[in-house]
């Protein structure tokens, strides 16, 4: 039953609770150049001239791994990452970070083995010891046309090929995520899947001003707590429902249990947000 639970994770601001890339900006000092560039590059260019800027100022992969060790990360997702993932669900990640970032964060809490695909932007470390920062879709030699999106990734699109690859109409789709372009992903989405949206940010603001927009059923969450304990309630109601569906009639449902957790605290499922 569980390998048809696909969950696709959002990094920044959804698994992990602060963006990737702020956090290094800020933490090894280059803030100040970051904000004198932002009107002029593109997030993802920008983001690889910093890290060109902290080469040159002396930082090595070394101090940049340490510093994202660092970054803060809520034990209930952690723990919510895990037991889905035991529990036989299919976890991705698609990101507007990069590779390095992410893997070096999720090996750091013991999380990578969790994740069959980490969907992001390229990054290496050059011949002469510097991080360098790539984007995932090649804006500069052809657009993606999305004006929901940044040119350098379209998660619309990549949500597409994600559900083209999946073969199986049984599958169900949870996407969680928090910004613009997590509603862009949302839209692909299809009558049975679950988008859990963060209250009060952009991917929030987009479900309101469109509120028929998304076929999925929406559920809300505000923090790494709401979501960990959330994810696994829906996940455990996909369960319920299945084994209903197979060996008896509605009544039996009452009698399932959970298969994640005995913790009473993921029995209060998020409030869905009817259409």
């Amino acid at each position: 039953m569980a390998g048809r639970v696909v969950v696709v994770f959002d990094f920044d601001k959804t698994i992990l609770d602060c963006d990737s890339d702020n956090w290094v900006v800020d933490e090894l000092g280059v803030n100040h150049l970051f904000t004198q560039l932002l009107p002029t590059l593109p997030w993802n260019s920008l983001m690889d001239r910093m890290m060109m800027e902290l080469h040159s100022r002396g930082k090595t992969m070394e101090d940049i791994a340490l510093c994202l060790k660092q970054a803060p990360f809520h034990p209930r997702i952690i723990s919510a990452i895990k037991l889905a993932h035991s529990a036989g669900c299919d976890l991705k990640i698609v990101s507007d970070a990069n590779v390095i970032f992410i893997e070096t964060i999720l090996k750091h809490h013991g999380l990578l083995d969790c994740f069959s695909e980490i969907i992001t932007n390229p990054s290496l470390v050059d011949n002469e010891g510097s991080l360098r920062i790539l984007p995932y879709h090649d804006f500069k030699s052809c657009s993606h046309k999305c004006n929901i999106c940044p040119p350098n990734m379209c998660k619309g699109v990549v949500m597409e090929k994600i559900m083209m690859k999946s073969c199986e109409s049984t599958k169900r789709f949870i996407y969680v995520g928090d910004g613009s372009a997590d509603f862009c992903g949302g839209l692909k989405l299809v009558e049975g899947d679950i988008l859990m949206a963060r209250n009060k940010f952009p991917v929030w603001d987009l479900i309101c001003s469109n509120p028929l927009s998304i076929k999925a059923h929406i559920h809300a969450w505000n923090d790494g707590e709401e979501l960990g304990i959330g994810l696994l309630n829906l996940i455990n109601t996909i369960f319920i429902q299945d084994n209903c569906s197979c060996e008896g009639p509605p009544a039996d449902c009452k009698s399932q249990t959970t298969s994640l957790s005995h913790d009473s605290s993921f029995s209060n499922a998020l409030p869905i947000i009817p259409h």
